[in-house]
């Protein structure tokens, strides 16, 4: 049927997510999922909200969640965004702000999806290598550009890069939006929504996906200065009006409610990363310092796709990436302490 296809489709080549396997007594460890379930509140909300009002079309404004996000974040309503997680949150601001004349920026080890969306839209974008320690250095971004992109901590590193550095980016390109992909960090970083107030050009994305245990709700968000906002809302509604139902709303404004859940498996989380990066350097890998909810790890004397290949055979599923720079590398999710010591028995095993 491929001739029935618009021009451009044919010249995409499609982001592919980590793999969900149908295996028995899986261990999965490869899509950054957390291993502990949403908060107790999350679930009563959304019992609550299962009811009649599903005939009914979900508050297209998202008001209560906005106004949630607001108050958690010391904001005001007009400075967040929230969209059908953070990859439909990505996807507008590619459309509402990164495409320009200049060419895009991001790093050339970086989430997969960015050359995807700039492929989708028609923008021209230019990758800036990290350097040998595979963190981002501003200094190399310095000179004309459209905009600026960048996950923080990045994927699929794990290594982070301090807010200082962050601020000199927002200086360094006062007239270029630079937005913050903090996908993770809640797991160790810092926030760069700290500095939305000082900062016009800054735009910061995160998700419910992974620090609160809601990937299968799909809620993204995004806050920065008010004009920025607009513009993702003037595309949002140039696309789809109601981007979340009635129970990922329930289900977000509950698990902002329970910051106690929260910290508890966000700080299980961490200890269990600690724990698996020592493991696994006493295994005699050399380990990324992370503060995601994942290592980025590599063996000296063994091939990371014949070690993912054996792992697998041993039903432990870990994420492989074959492409430059990074081919050697396994990235590995955080489980629980009982998924982690069954990663570190198979490797055992395989080494």
């Amino acid at each position: 049927m491929s001739r029935f296809w618009s021009n451009i489709v044919s010249e995409l080549t499609p982001y592919v997510p980590g793999e969900q396997p149908k295996l028995p007594d899986l261990v999965k460890l490869n899509t950054n999922e957390n291993p502990y379930g949403p908060s107790p509140q999350v679930l009563a909300a959304l019992r609550e909200a299962a009811n009649d009002s599903l005939r009914l079309y979900p508050d297209p404004t998202a008001s209560e969640l906005k106004q949630t996000l607001a108050a958690y974040h010391g904001l005001n309503s007009a400075q967040v965004f929230v969209g059908n997680g953070s990859d439909e949150v990505l996807a507008l601001a590619f459309v509402a702000l990164l495409k320009h004349d200049a060419p895009l920026l991001f790093p050339d080890i970086s989430y997969s999806f960015y050359p995807v969306y700039c492929k989708l839209y028609g923008i021209d974008y230019r990758t800036v290598a990290l350097d040998d320690t595979m963190r981002i250095r501003p200094e190399d971004y310095r000179g004309p550009c459209g905009a600026i992109i960048f996950p923080n901590p990045n994927a699929p590193t794990g290594v982070d890069l301090p807010l200082a550095g962050v601020e000199t980016l927002l200086r360094d390109h006062p007239d270029a939006v630079v937005v913050v992909d903090e996908a993770y960090v809640d797991f160790g970083g810092e926030s760069a929504v700290a500095l939305v107030e000082r900062y016009p050009n800054l735009l910061v994305v995160q998700t419910f996906s992974k620090s609160r245990s809601l990937a299968g709700l799909r809620v993204g968000c995004a806050f920065g200065h008010a004009d920025l906002i607009e513009a993702l809302e003037r595309v949002k509604n140039s696309f789809n009006s109601y981007p979340l139902d009635r129970l990922a709303l329930a289900g977000a404004v509950a698990s902002l409610h329970d910051e106690a859940y929260f910290q508890q498996t966000r700080q299980a989380v961490i200890a269990s990363r600690e724990q698996l990066t020592a493991d696994l350097t006493a295994l005699g890998f050399e380990v990324l310092p992370s503060v995601a909810n994942f290592v980025f790890a590599r063996h000296p004397q063994h091939d990371a796709a014949q070690l993912a290949a054996g792992l697998r055979a041993k039903s432990v599923i870990v994420r492989h990436f074959n492409a430059p720079r990074i081919s050697q590398y396994l990235r590995i999710s955080i489980g629980n302490p009982a998924e982690c010591a069954a990663l570190m028995a198979a490797l055992r095993a395989v080494l």
